[in-house]
């Protein structure tokens, strides 16, 4: 059990998870700028596994045989978590703002519940059909920056479809995670083995990048957005989540991830200096209320 200043430790720790995880974004959007996205999100993820690798070793060698049985999910949830939770979600970012893209992805805990309910058999609970309803409200505001003519004319950007789409992906992602074949090797050691699946997934888009657009990034900027992609939000914010869910457990980390939207627009406005419109503050409002109702244990909403 705990101490009560571990406890109190881990709360202060948990605040700060949530700007870890939205600094992905906000990083990225400026990282796009000097890195093309492969090349960025295999570097990003190739330091990040270095950095994961002493503490994973002696799991890996404990658990080989069952990694190795692993091998082609760990392929499928490297490409999901870093091929297109990353370079798609950096390629996205050439045409959105981090705003619109943390504000998005907030969403990808609906998609959880949507895809269990459609393979898995849930049942629908009122709050989370609720719940949905104004998370899929908050995001077309959000993408159609509450213009009604803008969805008539069907008007989108790429980027926030994009970015919906790795959400989604990221939903499926977590979901692959809690296979029962998984669950007996350290949470430390399957986030670097699944990192590693990712690097191999990157590797060939990364050299064409490289042969075809321009060569290994080669500028201080460039490699500073590099270093603290593979620290903030890989290395930091995962790490973060993990000692959270030991101390104070699963559910009482997940509602930290609630202050995701406010921290990411927050940094995206003060580091990148967007502008933040009205139409963001309907769709964060929508969207984070949607995706508590939806989400939030049944104890904490009675």
């Amino acid at each position: 059990m705990p101490s009560a200043a571990e406890t109190k430790r881990a709360y202060l720790l948990l605040l700060a998870m949530p700007a870890f995880f939205s600094s992905n974004l906000v990083l990225g959007r400026a990282a796009v700028e000097v890195v093309e996205p492969w090349t960025l999100a295999f570097w990003r993820w190739a330091l990040a596994f270095l950095i994961l690798l002493p503490f994973a070793a002696r799991d890996f060698r404990a658990h080989a045989s069952t990694l190795l049985r692993a091998v082609p999910m760990l392929l499928v949830l490297g490409t999901l978590g870093m091929w297109i939770c990353g370079a798609i979600v950096y390629l996205s970012l050439k045409d959105t703002s981090a705003t619109n893209a943390t504000l998005i992805y907030t969403t990808s805990p609906i998609f959880i519940i949507l895809i269990e309910m459609a393979f898995r058999g849930r049942a629908a609970r009122f709050r989370e059909i609720i719940g949905i309803i104004l998370s899929v409200v908050g995001v077309g505001v959000i993408v159609l920056k509450a213009d009604l003519e803008a969805l008539i004319a069907m008007r989108f950007s790429l980027g926030d479809i994009g970015i919906l789409f790795c959400a989604l992906c990221w939903a499926v992602y977590s979901v692959l995670l809690r296979r029962p074949d998984l669950q007996s090797v350290p949470t430390p050691t399957l986030f670097a083995a699944i990192a590693l699946a990712g690097v191999i997934t990157l590797f060939p888009f990364m050299l064409w990048e490289t042969a075809v657009l321009g060569g290994v990034p080669a500028t201080t900027s460039a490699w500073t957005s590099i270093v603290a992609l593979a620290i903030f939000p890989s290395v930091l914010a995962f790490g973060l989540f993990q000692y959270g869910v030991k101390i104070v457990g699963p559910a009482v980390t997940g509602i930290f991830m609630y202050l995701m939207p406010p921290y990411g627009v927050a940094l995206a406005v003060m580091l990148l200096g967007e502008t933040l419109h009205g139409y963001h503050i309907a769709g964060m409002i929508l969207v984070t209320i949607g995706v508590a109702v939806a989400t939030l244990p049944a104890a904490l909403l009675e």
